[in-house]
């Protein structure tokens, strides 16, 4: 189950200040846009209503941000815009060598015959095997959308429906693909609700 606020026990992890998320307080949508922004919404609604939930959703796949919105609103802002662990400081020399492009290097398992088949075609076998990669991505491109549509607005309803009438069967027509049904499910719910989740749902119901 996600996380009942997004000021919830444990370190917040650092995150970018320029991530697209939505904040809401209770069931109120406070703001969406980037999180330098919606942070100090968030703050302001943390302060004056402590009795609400007070969730910030990342917009990319509704999991719930965890901000550390008791500090004061500098002291927040400076949390926000610290170096992400792992960067590299502005100052820090770079090493000489051809630049990284991203490769990562894994063990793949295959038979000798898929191999030789590898390694017979142009490039190699590292290159087949990312064309082939890509073309399988590109087939899929469309259900890998409609999934992860699914998954984000269950995730969202979830986190933040609580006792809401009709979420379970929402959820059932979500992952039927049935628009319909799961709008009139939600067609009851508070007004930023209902509206955030069939945002994040919208590609759950391309055809």
């Amino acid at each position: 189950m996600p996380e009942e606020s997004s000021h919830a026990a444990g370190p917040p992890q650092a995150v970018s200040p320029f991530l697209r998320c939505t904040a809401f307080s209770g069931s109120d949508r406070v703001a969406s846009g980037e999180l330098r922004h919606v942070a100090l919404k968030a703050k302001q609604a943390f302060d004056a209503y402590p009795e609400r939930p007070l969730r910030v959703f990342d917009d990319r796949d509704a999991r719930l941000l965890a901000l550390p919105l008791e500090l004061p609103a500098a002291d927040l802002l400076a949390w926000l815009s610290r170096p992400q662990a792992g960067a590299a400081g502005p100052g820090r020399p770079r090493r000489p060598g051809r630049p990284k492009l991203g490769v990562v290097a894994r063990e793949v398992t295959l038979l000798p015959e898929q191999w030789d088949w590898l390694s017979a075609q142009p490039g190699g076998a590292s290159i087949a095997l990312r064309r082939l990669v890509d073309a399988a991505r590109a087939v899929t491109a469309a259900e890998d959308r409609r999934r992860a549509a699914q998954e984000a607005a269950y995730r969202f309803m979830q986190a933040i429906g609580g006792e809401l009438a009709g979420r379970e069967e929402a959820a059932r027509a979500l992952f039927a693909g049935d628009f319909h049904r799961f709008q009139a499910q939600l067609a009851a719910w508070p007004e930023d609700v209902r509206e955030h989740a069939e945002w994040l749902a919208t590609e759950a119901f391309v055809a």
